[in-house]
């Protein structure tokens, strides 16, 4: 009988609550989740449910009030700070609804500061700042400020940025959310193939049900949990 694979991520009943003067907001209240290396899970819930905080957690940005995450089975929870920034910095990558580059540095520029704060040589990370951009469509506006480029094209810089350190896993909160529906498909486009052709686990959290029923599986976030929710027919 074949031995299962380790999981890419693995959040065991995870919870958060955040203290409000006298009363304690509860938002996660023992959610779990396994996401093998090669799938795509989309995240979905309403506003307000929790995505963010999940997604946080996940990717060790914050840290929850019970519950452990495991990457590739190794509990964060018994790490040092150190250990775990070198997780985020060399397992991790992150896309946000707003794309967060510098402004003041060119696309290729964005891409490449994070792989040089991970210790690569400068021609390292430009010939793989210059691999993801080109893979993204973008090899004409390299050289362009993000204040020069349209938002598809900042989020897809953005999304070379997550992806320059070659995570084994992919974070994103909501990243098509702030685009109208056809660059929203592009982007999407760009990003699921990827994220396909590197084989890495992903969590996506997106309201689009056209995005949706593209991924591997859809968990829903219900009253702080996690549930199995089905593809929109």
């Amino acid at each position: 009988m074949a031995k299962r694979q380790v999981p890419a991520i693995e959040l065991r009943h995870i919870e958060r609550s955040y203290v409000q003067g006298e009363t304690s907001l509860e938002v996660l209240t023992g959610a779990s989740l396994t996401v093998d290396r090669g799938e795509i899970i989309g995240l979905m819930g309403p506003s307000g449910s929790g995505k963010s905080t999940l997604l946080h957690i996940a990717a060790l940005l914050e840290a929850p009030t019970a519950g452990h995450v495991l990457i590739g089975g190794a509990d964060c929870a018994l790490m040092s700070d150190s250990q775990r920034t070198r997780i985020r910095r060399e397992e991790l990558g992150f896309v946000y609804q707003f794309h967060h580059l510098l402004p003041e540095f060119t696309a290729l520029e964005n891409v490449i500061l994070p792989q040089m704060i991970a210790g690569r040589s400068r021609a390292h990370a430009t010939l793989e700042a210059n691999r993801l951009l080109s893979e993204l469509g973008l090899s004409a506006r390299t050289d362009h400020q993000p204040m020069q480029l349209s938002g598809g094209e900042q989020q897809r810089v953005a999304i070379a940025r997550a992806l320059a350190n070659k995570p084994r896993i992919l974070l994103a909160d909501e990243p098509t959310g702030n685009l109208d529906p056809k660059t929203a498909a592009t982007v999407f486009d760009a990003l699921l193939k990827l994220v396909r052709d590197e084989a890495l686990a992903a969590v996506i959290a997106t309201h689009n049900y056209n995005l949706v029923e593209r991924m591997d599986r859809i968990v829903e976030l219900r009253d702080g949990k996690l549930v199995d929710s089905a593809k929109p027919n």
